[in-house]
């Protein structure tokens, strides 16, 4: 058994990893704002992360095996969770993101069009970090997520007294009541009536996770092995917004319509007009198995449609 605290924890994924750490024996302590309470048995603290004071009190003389960070956003988080867990876990774990790899918010190293993107396009122990940007502003950090991925996962490689690890995520589908972004719902809802989805004139292949499979992940990064740096989390396979398209249409049974955008216009969620798909064979290597797409989605939307439906 291991002491596993989780910040965040209280949707989506992070409820999943929460149960899945408490079913594998681990005593688990979840830290949030009070928000939403864990599972039965899990211990509760509330405190805001944002506030360095509350949570060093909260924390009071905790120590822990591993940390897993749900919720980290900017350097300025990422700085107060590194001193406030300074002596208190030997591992840190966060949950980052795709977007950390998306050249159209920040330059990295160049990978050519069609190679699936590794770890080492960016590399957090080099990466410049700027606490003194409106990182508290709402609307200022919404804008620049992928640069506050990036600079948070900096700090905490060069300032933590832990062994750090980055999850970066692919784009998380699940269906029904877990399709929390409504994403897959836009487009069972357009091509269920027949509306045309908005693509790119010239869309580019990503990569998606299922949210268990996520979870699953962080388990296996919290409690199953020893790496540090940066991981890719994606299931097998690469698919563009058409492809993703015609297995919604399998399952409504009516075919898919697009309109192409002019310059500038927003396009539907998952139509990609820069590659940064990434690659999951660090992963692979250190002995996590994912499943394929392929094999989940039709599934995933047809609890999308069932949720659609009611």
């Amino acid at each position: 058994m291991q002491k596993i605290c989780v910040i965040g924890g209280n949707r989506y994924f992070g409820t999943l990893l929460v149960q899945r750490l408490q079913a594998a024996g681990h005593h688990v302590t979840v830290i949030n704002r009070g928000s939403a309470a864990p599972p039965a048995g899990v211990e509760h603290l509330v405190a805001d992360r944002d506030d360095e004071t509350a949570l060093t009190a909260a924390l009071a003389s905790r120590t822990f095996d591993v940390v897993v960070d749900q919720v980290c956003y900017t350097p300025v988080q990422a700085a107060i969770a590194a001193r406030a867990f300074r002596g208190r876990t030997r591992r840190y774990v966060m949950t980052s993101t795709i977007e950390v790899y998306d050249p159209a918010t920040g330059a990295r190293h160049a990978v050519p069009p069609g190679t699936p993107v590794p770890e080492e396009a960016v590399d957090a122990a080099a990466w410049p970090v700027d606490e003194g940007l409106p990182w508290h502003d709402d609307s200022y950090r919404d804008a620049h997520y992928a640069e506050g991925k990036r600079q948070a996962e900096a700090v905490l490689t060069r300032h933590g007294d832990f062994a750090f690890a980055a999850v970066r995520s692919a784009h998380v589908l699940g269906g029904g009541a877990q399709e929390f972004t409504g994403r897959l719902a836009h487009y069972a809802d357009r091509i269920g009536r027949g509306e045309p989805v908005a693509v790119h004139p010239a869309v580019l292949p990503t990569v998606f996770v299922h949210w268990e499979e996520l979870a699953a992940v962080l388990l296996w990064a919290a409690t199953g092995t020893d790496f540090t740096g940066g991981v890719n989390a994606c299931s097998d396979g690469l698919l563009d917004v058409r492809d993703l398209g015609a297995v919604v249409a399998a399952g409504t049974g009516r075919e898919p319509a697009y309109r192409v955008v002019a310059a500038g216009e927003e396009a539907s969620p998952f139509s990609v007009d820069r590659h940064y798909a990434m690659s999951n064979a660090r992963a692979k290597r250190l002995g996590f198995v994912f499943s394929r797409t392929a094999d989940w989605l039709p599934g995933a939307v047809a609890e999308t449609l069932v949720a659609s439906a009611h």
